[in-house]
């Protein structure tokens, strides 16, 4: 556990309290009271307040329209079922930058909807709760889903010969056993959206703001760390207690009910209601899921060359800086396709053997300090990323640990993100494996490396491919602290789209929806590669 502690202390712990502390000091004092005056600023309760309903009502809208998903997953067999549950996790991987543009090629300026009925609603509340839904689908289809699909269906039919109709036996019966799954996804979701960054920052303009995105004006143009300290804390205190309540619900989930093989749950639908229901998750799928992304790709092509019609004009612009008279950047924009690649392998391969030591020592330990830790390591999916970008640049910059210049920061903070998922993957294999066998395999005489190597990874081998998966495509697309530490000369692909959409001019946006569509190809792949090998025990993601 060493390894994780000291690289959790040292690139996390002491970047962020080293920002918090110079915002709340003042002549080698601490000022708390800046908090209370801080929170007392109507500007800033305005920020706090929109952060937590437009959170509640993304939840509540998520939860309305994926349930009904997760139950046809779990209870339907269909043919394409699995390249489905493929397509509709894919937003879940994708970088915020990348959502954010799609649903601005939708429904911004000159988008689908603008072109078709002259309806905007990019810098509406509703661009941003609808993203946050394509963002957070997967998350309730896969966590209700997945345990909806190994209750067992007989415990509901037995409750119905007794005389219970169809809505009492399921709520009796099914849902009592659904509610942590249903909790713990809603919690999920409430944390991703109470932190949105990139999202807000494209569609919803200067007239709303989340804690984040407040944090980075404070910090980024306002340059003022008392305010962005206070945010910090609050968002601090505010991720701790849901990742709590999270760890709660996922320990009842665990201990409360008996599964069982979900390939004795599903069936073909039968009768004219449930084809309905498998129609409206399907169509669904299209409108929310694809729809966006399919006008991405469309956007990235449109107009090319200014001649109206459709071509490469905007993929070729991204070979040559300064194109059309732009100085957006001092390299082509298409070497952040490199840039991205290499940093993303780099990051995968700290975030595995960081989260990979971390799940082996929380599955051969127990206690409150375990579990704690176990929470701990969740903390990076919460707590501000622009918090922690820009606390590398203030106390990464002596010796020993000079990395300012350092091509090596990028991945490091891509890895913070990257290792929660390894964990998340890891952990719920590894406590599978019998320790019989490891004790057998020390009986005939194993060291335990030789052990490790013969007994847990080929059980583990899979889960491991799925974990680096995921690492690789979080750190591709990590936004809020690339932002500050990557060099202009070294952009990443997130960063680079987020320049072009900041400039104004049509060769600009073209060539923000062709990076964006390159970046979303890249997520894909790996998703789907991660599909063909996942297993139904590959962890909770």
């Amino acid at each position: 556990m060493a390894v994780p502690v000291a690289f959790f202390g040292l690139f996390f712990a002491y970047p962020v309290t080293a920002i918090v502390g110079r915002g709340l000091k003042a002549g080698g004092d601490w000022q708390f009271g800046r908090i209370g005056d801080v929170l007392a600023r109507p500007d800033i309760l305005d920020v706090l307040w929109f952060t937590t309903w437009q959170a509640l009502a993304s939840t509540a809208l998520t939860l309305l329209i994926a349930l009904p998903g997760a139950y046809v997953f779990a209870r339907f067999d269909f043919p394409g079922k699995q390249l489905l549950r493929a397509v509709v996790t894919v937003p879940f991987v994708l970088p915020t930058v990348v959502v954010g543009t799609a649903f601005l090629a939708l429904l911004g300026r000159g988008g689908l909807l603008d072109e078709l009925w002259g309806v905007r609603l990019d810098t509406t509340v509703w661009a941003i709760l609808l993203a946050h839904v394509f963002f957070n689908y997967a998350v309730v289809v896969r966590t209700v889903g997945g345990l909806w699909s190994q209750l067992d269906p007989r415990q509901e039919e037995a409750a119905r010969v007794l005389g219970a109709g169809r809505f009492a036996a399921f709520r009796r019966v099914t849902l009592p056993a659904l509610g942590p799954a249903v909790a713990a996804a809603a919690l999920m979701v409430f944390l991703f959206t109470f932190t949105s960054f990139g999202v807000v920052q494209i569609l919803g303009g200067p007239a709303y703001s989340t804690l984040e995105v407040e944090i980075y004006r404070q910090t980024a143009q306002l340059l003022d760390l008392p305010t962005a300290a206070v945010l910090t804390l609050v968002q601090f205190a505010a991720v701790g207690a849901i990742l709590a309540v999270h760890a709660a619900t996922v320990r009842r989930r665990e201990r409360a009910l008996k599964l069982v093989d979900p390939g004795q749950t599903s069936r073909r639908p039968r009768g004219p209601g449930q084809w309905a229901l498998l129609g409206g998750v399907l169509l669904t799928a299209l409108l929310l899921i694809l729809l966006p992304l399919g006008v991405l790709v469309e956007r990235s092509f449109d107009g090319a060359g200014g001649s109206g019609g459709y071509g490469f004009g905007y993929y070729r612009a991204l070979r040559s800086a300064g194109s059309g008279g732009s100085s957006t950047f001092l390299v082509p924009p298409l070497e952040a396709v490199g840039n991205s690649l290499r940093y993303a392998l780099v990051a995968t391969l700290i975030a595995l053997v960081v989260g990979g030591l971390a799940a082996a020592a929380l599955t051969r330990r127990a206690g409150r300090l375990v579990r704690g830790f176990d929470a701990l390591l969740m903390l990076p999916l919460g707590v501000s990323a622009v918090t922690v970008g820009f606390g590398f640049l203030i106390t990464l910059d002596e010796p020993p640990l000079d990395l300012r210049t350092s091509w090596i920061l990028v991945p490091l903070a891509q890895a913070l993100v990257g290792v929660p998922f390894v964990v998340r993957t890891m952990l719920p294999v590894l406590r599978a494996v019998d320790d019989r066998l490891r004790e057998a395999a020390a009986v005939l005489g194993a060291s335990p490396l030789r052990a490790w190597r013969e007994v847990d990874l080929p059980l583990v081998r899979r889960a491991v491919l799925v974990a680096a998966g995921f690492a690789f495509a979080v750190s591709l697309g990590e936004f809020g602290a690339t932002v500050f530490i990557a060099r202009p000369d070294n952009p990443t692909l997130p960063v680079a789209v987020a320049r072009l959409l900041g400039r104004s001019g049509e060769l600009n946006y073209g060539q923000a929806m062709a990076l964006s569509t390159i970046l979303m190809l890249v997520c894909a792949v790996s998703l789907l590669l991660l599909e063909r090998i996942r297993t139904d025990r590959s962890g909770e993601f």
